[in-house]
């Protein structure tokens, strides 16, 4: 029995003066930009994985920790209370299967006495062993404490006296936890090896779903390189109906959007070509013909001469006619034109009048009811004109061109010898010339010009035939017998 000298004092806290670390430097860009693909599923799949197994391994560390400690507490206070149960006022036993090198008992008494096991030294106590002692705290009162290079586990029990059944003191156990510590220690060795493991076959395992699950990419990525090098516009093969399958689809639309597209503007060269051709021979014809005489010195009569130029005038006018509706076709549909409110009876009216100066044997009788579109007044104007034009020139001397215009359809009917049925779908495309129309002058863009005016106002085009025999043709363009009473913006 040895007097206890009460708890050892506490190490000094250590002065840690760390340097602050330097700022990391801002990256210029987001690193995830400067990885690829495959890299950056590789990455996510080990970081998902391993993140995944990290937390696998913590939970079953702490579980078996939290779990060996439970069991050790129950232990420790069903010894402490055997022991408790045991002792006198002269002595202290042993809890039976106790040793003496991982057990210490100290007994703690409202009298002051202290009382150990053999010659050790005894356990420091706190306010809570005191509540115990002093019957302020029914027990046990657990803690863990480090005595030297030990550790224990304490479980502190009252003492009860058996006469008066009353709490003379206090019984504090400690066992060491040294065996448990090491356990633990190996625990969380072998959870961290087999993190460490799941991690490197996570980064395994993406490597492989990286290369074959972007496989597909790959080949597409090749395949559309390929595209833009040879510029071949060979549609994809498409196996499957996945999203990388529907991007194949998606890319072999567009490649066939650009192909007809690509062939569109072949066609309307070659056909510029070939209708540029005409006029542009003739035009040579003449001027060498008109140099010849010059430099031959015979000269030309005045007649021949005046005809001669008077060609050569006429088919200026067809090539600056020509050119004009080339330029009119090519213009970029997505070029903003000015839409205001347009009356289509004043813009019939200024058509009339123009076409009349230009076909003075024709009559125009044009009957007409408001209507109201927005649009481009010019576009509408030129579309018009040209309707008119056409039915000018197919209408024979002293013949009529009626204009109706009513509900926002306009009709143009000639007396001319109309349009095969055969022929009535095509009118409308660029540079199309019925086999009667050939030895007329025009280049056949003038009714294309219509139907692009029509569709840019969400209208439609058609050909047919007019009462007299003759071509009809109309054009229907939404709007309203009203001005428009909104606001519209340019």
């Amino acid at each position: 029995m040895t007097l206890t000298g009460g708890a050892p004092p506490l190490p000094p806290k250590p002065d840690l003066r760390d340097s602050p670390a330097p700022l990391p430097e801002l990256p210029t860009r987001r690193w995830h930009y400067r990885r690829s693909l495959a890299s950056r599923v590789t990455l996510l799949t080990t970081i998902a994985v391993g993140a995944t197994v990290a937390l696998l391994s913590l939970s079953v560390y702490l579980v078996v920790r939290v779990q060996m400690q439970e069991t050790m507490d129950e232990q420790l206070v069903e010894r402490a209370a055997s022991a408790a149960a045991t002792i006198d006022e002269d002595s202290v036993m042993l809890p039976p299967g106790s040793f003496l090198d991982d057990i210490r008992l100290t007994a703690l008494f409202q009298d002051g006495r202290v009382m150990t096991l053999g010659s050790q030294d005894p356990l420091p106590s706190n306010d809570a062993v005191w509540d115990v002692v002093d019957g302020d705290s029914p027990g046990p009162a657990m803690r863990s404490i480090t005595l030297g290079s030990q550790h224990y586990r304490i479980a502190t029990v009252p003492i009860v006296d058996e006469d008066t059944r009353a709490v003379v003191g206090a019984l504090m156990l400690a066992q060491s936890t040294d065996s448990q510590q090491r356990f633990l220690g190996k625990l969380g060795l072998v959870m961290l090896l087999f993190g460490g493991t799941g991690v490197l076959l996570a980064s395994v395992a993406g490597t492989a779903v990286a290369r074959n699950g972007l496989r597909p990419v790959r080949r597409l990525t090749d395949a559309v390189e390929d595209i833009a090098r040879t510029e071949e516009l060979t549609p994809l093969h498409v196996e499957g109906d996945d999203e990388i399958a529907r991007l194949a689809t998606a890319f072999n639309q567009m490649l066939t959007s650009l192909s007809a597209s690509r062939e569109r503007q072949r066609q309307l060269v070659a056909d510029a070509s070939h209708e540029l051709k005409t006029p542009l021979t003739s035009l040579r014809t003449n001027l060498d013909l008109l140099a010849q005489a010059e430099q031959a010195g015979a000269g030309l009569s005045a007649e021949t001469r005046g005809e001669l130029i008077d060609d050569v005038r006429a088919q200026i006018v067809e090539l600056s006619t020509l050119i004009g509706d080339l330029v009119e076709l090519a213009r970029d549909e997505q070029v903003r034109h000015t839409v205001e409110p347009v009356a289509l009876v004043e813009v019939l009216d200024r058509a009339v009048s123009r076409v009349r100066l230009r076909a003075p044997s024709v009559t125009f009788e044009v009957r007409a009811a408001p209507w109201w579109v927005v649009g481009d007044s010019h576009g509408l104007e030129r579309a018009i004109t040209n309707l008119l034009d056409n039915a000018a020139k197919w209408s024979p001397t002293d013949g009529r061109v009626v204009a109706t215009l009513a509900n926002g359809i306009l009709t143009v009917d000639d007396e001319g010898p109309g349009i095969p049925e055969a022929d009535q779908p095509y009118v409308f495309d660029r540079f199309f010339r019925s086999t009667d129309a050939r030895s007329m002058p025009g280049s056949g863009l003038g009714l294309s010009i219509v139907h692009q005016v029509a569709e840019r106002h969400a209208g439609t085009a058609s050909a047919g035939t007019s009462p007299a025999g003759g071509a009809r043709l109309t054009l229907q363009l939404p709007g309203s017998p009203l001005h428009p009473s909104a606001d519209v913006s340019v």
